[in-house]
């Protein structure tokens, strides 16, 4: 089956790509391109489906880096795909033929570009990470390697979206404890429940970075099961685990 990849026009003329659950070799809950080894499918399967990534990005199966994420803020430059994946949460490069990546299932895969410097940066950015500053590290990541803020263009991939993230009172006041202005995020719902904007919120830490080229692709992984895995949505499904998206970005 044919890979179906969510592209932005923003981040031309940079290969990359939002790769949805589509074209994989999974079955059962992960059905479909899973690209997690840390979730409990066969790793033989996984290493199918990241190949068939590898071949859309244009770079070996071994050039195709990640990491071992951890909610954190940390970000590693990278010349080469690490044999051990580095436990952080952002990726930044100016070496081509290496595709950085980055897994979600819910939470926002962001890619970044500068083409005027060619440096590229991915992030995976759920609430915490974003919160304890990984978008704005992954930005100074990239600035180390000698892009400019004014030059980097980000894109936020499938992500959760408002109407589907419902938190409890105790998570905004956590949040809004740490981030002060991040009230504006959050909108009421049932009872004491509210709804949290993560994208908005990423695209406010953007920003924030200095990035003002910056968008979200505005689709939401919990509305449509036939495009995305979703973290939340296998919760509410009672499911005995879940796929993991990838998203990609080479110079």
């Amino acid at each position: 089956m044919t890979l179906d990849i969510i592209t932005a026009p923003l981040l031309d003329p940079v290969r990359h790509g939002f790769f949805t659950r589509v074209g994989g070799a999974s079955s059962g809950v992960f059905s479909g391109l899973n690209c997690g080894f840390g979730s409990s499918d066969q790793s033989d399967i996984v290493a199918i489906n990241r190949g068939r990534v590898a071949a859309a990005m244009g770079v070996d199966h071994d050039a195709l880096a990640g990491a071992h994420q951890v909610h954190s803020a940390d970000v590693v430059a990278i010349t080469a795909a690490p044999v051990d994946k580095p436990k952080a949460d952002g990726l930044v490069t100016a070496t081509t033929g290496v595709a950085l990546s980055v897994l979600t299932a819910d939470c926002q895969p962001i890619l970044f570009a500068d083409p005027v410097a060619r440096v590229i940066g991915a992030c995976h950015a759920g609430w915490q990470g974003a919160l304890n500053g990984v978008i704005d590290a992954t930005v100074a990541g990239m600035e180390a390697l000698g892009a400019r803020p004014a030059d980097i263009r980000a894109v936020i991939g499938p992500t959760i979206s408002q109407r589907a993230y419902e938190v409890g009172p105790e998570f905004r006041d956590h949040f809004v404890t740490h981030d002060e202005g991040a009230a504006r995020f959050f909108i009421i719902g049932q009872g004491d429940r509210l709804h949290f904007d993560l994208p908005a919120y990423g695209l406010h830490r953007l920003r924030g970075a200095g990035v003002m080229q910056a968008e979200w692709t505005r689709h939401c992984t919990y509305a449509d099961p036939t495009r995305f895995f979703s973290y939340r949505r296998s919760v509410h499904g009672k499911d005995p685990d879940y796929g993991r998206l990838i998203s990609a970005i080479s110079l």
